[in-house]
């Protein structure tokens, strides 16, 4: 008999009644370390004091009246996000799934609006994560995901991560964008390095079309600064956000320049619950906290101690963990053990990871952990990789 709850999901045996910080905790006292943060989502930790008095506030005033209206907390939030991107617009959703099928919209009516409909195809790279929507599992294109659920939802084409003659051949007069993560996350947290994001700048510049950036894992403030894309020195003309921006709370966005978003008029899109009331009121303060000038720079400080902690574990644990991989505070160990095994004995030490494609093994604490939470994770980390590598003896 199928359960209450779709089973799609292989969820841990474990369920949790409490949050606190970069802490976790089950109905029985139980307390856990939280190296996944909600898979980058709580941003700010968990019951984040602030953010918990943003939404009580805004929850006692006004939760939803839709997009009929002017929604003053939305208006504040696509103000603040236009004061410190590259963008011109926002447009609030709520998740990066629906912020994948908006950019792609979005990069298809700019070009059918400026007389070159024949523009529809988006180029994207294999390992990529883009959302469960018929868009998302198409430009993703893995087997994974696709398999039993077509016919697909043409006008993608995907190619090998890292090739740059197979890009250089893919670009024809029926392409529209290139979509792509700074930083891939379930790929594996594969980087692309910012000589080849300037020079897909340079290639979307030269050939007239549009470069989409998905960030909605490695944005807001996951790797040092407020977006990924900024340690390259270049922007794109469309960018998915979600995850960290609503600080736990269902928010995504997409942010455009005003050029790539000429084409989006009335009527051409809309949400029922995007942009309402109480995720914007939390957006909005997330925004604030992030953009302080104290706040990216110690998340940075953060980074590198526990960078520096892991590459030692690496070290010491050479059956375990092949390398370090990742920006800031979106890190990953790359395993020569299953990382399935690895998160396995992080449970028994009650520490919570993420596994992702490639044998990774992924850490995407909040940005608000302490230095003794590094260091505890870290003894934590030694010591399942330890009962792994004993296991395999």
């Amino acid at each position: 008999m199928i359960p209450s709850i779709l089973p799609t999901y292989n969820r841990a045996p474990l369920s949790f009644q409490k949050g606190e910080g970069a802490w976790l905790t089950e109905a029985d006292g139980t307390r856990y370390l939280d190296l996944g943060a909600g898979i980058a989502v709580n941003a700010l930790g968990h019951a984040n004091p602030d953010l918990v008095a943003a939404l009580t506030e805004q929850a006692n005033a006004l939760w939803h009246v839709s997009n009929l209206y002017n929604i003053p907390a939305q208006q504040k939030l696509a103000d603040l996000l236009v004061e410190h991107t590259f963008a011109d617009t926002a447009f609030f959703t709520n998740s990066g799934t629906e912020a994948c099928e908006l950019a792609v919209k979005m990069a298809r009516k700019h070009f059918h609006d400026a007389g070159q409909p024949e523009r529809t195809d988006i180029i994207t790279f294999t390992g990529s994560f883009h959302g469960r929507s018929s868009a998302g599992i198409a430009a993703a294109a893995s087997e994974k995901m696709t398999k039993g659920f077509g016919p697909l939802l043409p006008g993608f084409v995907n190619l090998p991560f890292g090739d740059h003659e197979a890009l250089s051949n893919a670009i024809t007069d029926t392409t529209a964008a290139i979509l792509i993560e700074p930083i891939q996350g379930e790929g594996g947290i594969r980087p692309v390095p910012d000589q080849c994001l300037k020079g897909l700048r340079d290639r979307c510049n030269y050939h007239g079309i549009l470069l989409i950036f998905d960030e909605v894992q490695c944005g807001m403030g996951r790797t040092g600064k407020l977006f990924a894309h900024e340690w390259a020195g270049i922007a794109p003309d469309i960018m998915m956000v979600a995850k960290g921006i609503g600080g736990g709370f269902p928010l995504g966005a997409v942010l455009a320049t005003e050029k790539a978003a000429s084409g989006m008029t009335a009527g051409s899109h809309g949400s029922t619950y995007g942009g309402n009331p109480l995720a914007c009121a939390v957006g909005a303060r997330v925004m604030e906290i992030m953009t302080d000038p104290a706040f990216l720079p110690e998340v940075n400080r953060k980074a590198g101690l526990l960078r520096q902690g892991l590459e030692s574990l690496v070290a010491s644990h050479p059956g375990v963990f092949e390398a370090v991989r990742g920006n800031g505070l979106m890190l990953g160990l790359k395993c020569i053990a299953a990382n399935t095994d690895v998160v396995a004995a992080g449970y028994g030490e009650h520490l919570l990871t993420v596994p992702a494609a490639d044998n990774v093994v992924r850490l995407l604490p909040p940005l608000t952990l302490t230095d003794a939470d590094i260091s505890e994770a870290l003894a934590r980390l030694d010591r399942a990789a330890a009962k792994v590598q004993a296991s395999e003896s």
